[in-house]
């Protein structure tokens, strides 16, 4: 079974990936009092003075108490005497600019507040690094995806750690989301080599980035390899069913029947579509009774619906796994739905076999009367059989002269026609012998 595409759809939850921490925790690991007084000792970067920082304590608690506009306007106070501010401190204005609009929501002023951050010479290296990184992040939320690869190659410039998977993953966000897979493959690759190294599972939604990228390269294998490991991590429904579909659409149909068996039995098969899926396998592995009863049981419990579709299915697949006296009910309920006369036309077929000559008839009349038959012929042959097993050799003969005039039934129905006119010679040289 072909695993449809939207069934591999990447979902990320962007919002924790570039969830920010709470006003002024951007600065690694302290709080605004610690960088005052750490940053003092620090020569490299200029003095935060006492009066700049007891005016951005009072913007930051006006802000942590909700009153976003109250912060901004007390900003906007600072920011009116910055020609006299220094570098670092014009840096600690914006970067408080930045939190507010970003807790407003409003991810463009957000970033140009940021930007104007890192755009200061005297910084900490440990604050222009973090905030290039966030800078990437809001990027990804504002799904500016070229902007997330600028900030993470200015990120790359001045870090001189090893990389986190942090890095790794948002790259390749940004890679799938311009649709350059192989990029993003690359990045999410290291990103789990990184975890599996370390003796860690990989976070599922790194997986899914993974197996959706895979696909989009059209590597039906590694997306079955990705399947197969989220199986086991995370052993949730949906997996086990796309799993299934990727067996499929890799012609590995016996481990796609013992996956989604394995599912059922489970209990994650539970949509009308799923069902309908396994039905489907088993009848193509010879399995017809199973089909059946699979797709009976879903419209039994009300998942899928009492369809003319459904209930023909089930007939054929009861006719395939020889239970043909219980495929002509299904076959009735289906008739009993449709406006054209195709299963009627299936139901006198297989009452002929069941010998129910009178049903049979009465079946391939309703299935002509009705019409849009994909072929006519087999409903013309099946009366003409009946008909002739009722002995009414004349209705037999008229039926197979109709079938006669259909190409594909031309020649059986000749060998009929010759066949029941003898048998009515007969029929009546021993009646009138009989006299």
């Amino acid at each position: 079974m072909k695993l449809l595409k939207t069934a591999l759809v990447c979902t990320f939850a962007i919002g924790s990936s570039v969830a920010l921490p709470s006003l002024v925790s951007m600065l690694p690991g302290v709080t605004l009092g610690s960088v005052y007084a750490q940053e003092q000792k620090t020569t490299k970067v200029p003095a935060l003075r006492e009066k700049v920082y007891s005016q951005l304590a009072r913007a930051q608690k006006l802000a942590d108490d909700g009153d976003a506009k109250a912060g901004l306007e007390a900003l906007d106070s600072i920011k009116e005497r910055s020609s006299s501010m220094n570098s670092y401190e014009i840096a600690m204005m914006n970067n408080f600019y930045g939190f507010i609009y970003y807790n407003e929501n409003d991810l463009p002023k957000a970033i140009a507040s940021f930007e104007k951050v890192i755009a200061e010479e005297g910084i900490p290296e440990t604050l222009r690094l973090s905030t290039t990184f966030s800078l990437a992040q809001l990027a990804m939320a504002n799904s500016d995806y070229n902007k997330v690869i600028d900030f993470l190659a200015k990120w790359d410039q001045i870090n001189t750690k090893p990389k986190t998977d942090a890095y790794y993953v948002l790259k390749s966000q940004a890679y799938y989301q311009l649709k350059e897979y192989q990029k993003g493959i690359d990045n999410i690759n290291l990103a789990i080599a990184q975890s599996d190294s370390e003796g860690k599972v990989p976070k599922e939604n790194w997986l899914v980035l993974q197996r959706a990228m895979y696909y989009s390269l059209n590597q039906t294998d590694n997306v079955v390899a990705v399947l197969e490991r989220m199986v086991k991590l995370y052993n949730k429904p949906e997996y086990w069913v796309q799993l299934g579909g990727m067996y499929g659409e890799t012609g590995k149909e016996k481990q796609q029947l013992a996956i989604l068996e394995a599912a059922y039995q489970q209990g994650f098969l539970t949509s009308k579509s799923d069902l309908r899926q396994l039905a489907q396998v088993y009848l193509y592995n010879g399995l017809a009774f199973k089909a059946a009863d699979v797709m009976s049981k879903a419209i039994e419990s009300g998942v899928a619906e009492k369809s003319a579709k459904n209930y023909a299915f089930i007939a054929e697949a009861m006719v395939q796994a020889k239970e043909d006296n219980k495929s002509v009910t299904y076959f009735a309920k289906a008739a009993e739905l449709s406006d054209h006369g195709k299963y009627d036309q299936r139901m006198a077929e297989v009452l002929v076999n069941l010998e129910q000559f009178e049903d049979a008839a009465d079946a391939a009349r309703t299935a002509l009367d009705k019409g849009s038959l994909d072929f006519e012929s087999n409903a013309y042959v099946a009366l003409g059989m009946a008909q002739y097993s009722l002995q009414n050799f004349d209705a037999s003969i008229l039926a197979f002269e109709q079938a006669e005039k259909h190409k594909k039934s031309q020649r059986l129905a000749e060998q009929w026609i010759k066949y029941v006119k003898r048998e009515k010679l007969h029929a009546e040289t021993l009646r009138t012998a009989l006299l």
